[in-house]
């Protein structure tokens, strides 16, 4: 008898087993995520970011840098938030104000906590549990919002003291996010001022994933003076990729109080490998480092040499950035009005310099030449960047023949209508359907083989079919 009820028994809770295995849904994947050591959206396709870092805490008025962000051909910001224990603290109504920006405007939403920078050696600053009780208290805000936004627990959440204790303070915090139900893509700094000197989170970096249990973390290195060589950009940014763990660079500059970083090995490595970037920074620097403005007192007009390198160089935003796929498709709604708090008289400084030292995203839609240009000419090739109703984003590709070109001007013959509302990299005229794009002063001379890139935003309705173009040296 005794058997007969232990069988039964067992039977019965391998039915009530096999029923509940069956009635689990599976879980679906939410927003932005990691697949394969890679940061992608929730269909699958690779997000590869190239944006800007924009100081929203200390200039919450000067809401149309998102716009003019995005105008530059930026895909992502990260934005400078503060919890209250160092700064003016960003309440749900300003979040939620600025996340809609970045909708709108069809940027990707990198969101952080700045009063933590240093903590251990700043005495002011913030520990990565009063961030995370930060995010938590803006949990109404942040859900639902998987696709748009990722959560960067902490700015450099620990200078040169103290360090040691990172791999605990980040596992914890990423666990009490995940404890209340955020299933959003989670960036993590690194110690020492951002620049992991001291290798702390490349060599904790696979601990913390796995204590994830979403295993939905993404790893940041803010690349100043310490990486002052390719060999050690590619070496530290190597080390994850052959681990399988996702990075990003979160914040890197082209020059530093602690020495010369070389952007130019970190935009081209980046490049080759398929790992994100978010230059810092926008406008409104202070304390010595005004020289990492991209911008001039915030006008999109005014490019420092710095922004200049940033959006128009070789391996900057204008060539390798692309739009989030979740945005196509959509109407960007309108711009929401700006805050009225009044920014502080003197912004902070950036961070304090350290004591010591792949898949891509779908090609856009484009007409290559039909033959190769002879020597002293030129090629063109016109994308579709990205395209909503009413809108779209065009660039095109001049190319310099078997010989150096002095200028160039290529041509194009709408046949559907389209408008041209904007440009940079190039002076565009319109005359009915036909429209002409000359070189401005920083772009004209191109050696043999050598590429430079235009853009703009126009409007269509109905069809948006791509022209053929032509170039012609000047």
């Amino acid at each position: 008898m005794k058997t007969r009820l232990s069988v039964a028994a067992a039977t019965l809770l391998a039915l009530l087993a096999s029923i509940v295995i069956f009635v689990q849904p599976a879980h679906a994947a939410v927003g932005l995520r990691i697949s394969g050591g890679r940061l992608v959206e929730a269909n699958g396709t690779p997000f590869i970011m190239r944006g800007v870092n924009h100081a929203h805490t200390w200039f919450t008025n000067e809401t149309s840098s998102f716009a003019n962000i995005k105008s530059l051909g930026a895909n992502a910001v990260r934005v400078v938030l503060s919890n209250g224990v160092r700064w003016t603290r960003n309440d749900a109504n300003d979040v939620r104000n600025v996340i809609s920006l970045c909708k709108a405007n069809r940027l990707i939403c990198v969101l952080e906590v700045h009063d933590t920078t240093g903590y251990g050696e700043e005495g002011a600053a913030a520990t990565l549990a009063s961030a995370a009780d930060y995010w938590i208290s803006l949990a109404s805000v942040l859900r639902g919002e998987e696709n748009y936004v990722i959560i960067n627990i902490g700015n450099e959440p620990f200078g040169n003291s103290g360090y040691q204790n990172w791999t605990s303070h980040t596992t914890s915090a990423v666990q009490r996010l995940r404890d209340a139900g955020f299933e959003h893509t989670i960036m993590v700094d690194a110690p020492n001022w951002g620049q992991d000197w001291t290798f702390t989170m490349r060599d904790n970096a696979q601990s913390v994933w796995n204590a994830d249990p979403a295993r939905n973390l993404v790893f940041s290195i803010h690349m100043y003076g310490v990486f002052d060589t390719a060999a050690e950009i590619s070496d530290y940014l190597g080390r994850f990729r052959t681990a399988g763990l996702p990075i990003v660079v979160g914040e890197f500059g082209h020059n530093h109080s602690d020495g010369d970083p070389d952007e130019d090995a970190i935009l081209s490595y980046t490049q080759q490998n398929g790992i994100g970037w978010l230059g810092w920074s926008w406008s409104g620097n202070g304390g010595g480092v005004e020289y990492l403005d991209l911008v001039n007192n915030f006008n999109v007009n005014s490019l420092t040499t710095w922004g200049q390198r940033l959006f128009n160089g070789t391996n900057g935003i204008r060539q390798t950035a692309r739009e989030a796929t979740i945005f196509s498709g959509t109407t960007p709604p309108p711009t929401t009005a700006p805050p009225t708090t009044a920014p502080p008289t003197t912004p902070p400084p950036t961070t304090p310099p350290p004591t010591t030292a792949p898949p891509t995203a779908p090609p856009p839609t484009t007409v290559p030449p039909t033959t190769p240009p002879p020597a002293g000419a030129c090629s063109a090739t016109y994308s579709v960047i990205g395209q909503w109703p009413g809108g779209f984003q065009g660039e095109v590709r001049v190319t310099a023949g078997g010989s150096a070109l002095r200028g160039w001007r290529v041509t194009w013959t709408f046949s559907n209508g389209q408008t041209v509302s904007q440009a940079w990299n190039a002076t565009i005229t319109s005359s009915g359907s036909s429209v002409t794009a000359t070189n401005v002063s920083y772009n004209g001379n191109l050696g043999s083989g050598q590429s430079t890139t235009f853009g703009f935003i126009g409007s269509w309705n109905g069809t948006n079919s791509v022209p053929p173009v032509a170039c012609t040296a000047l």
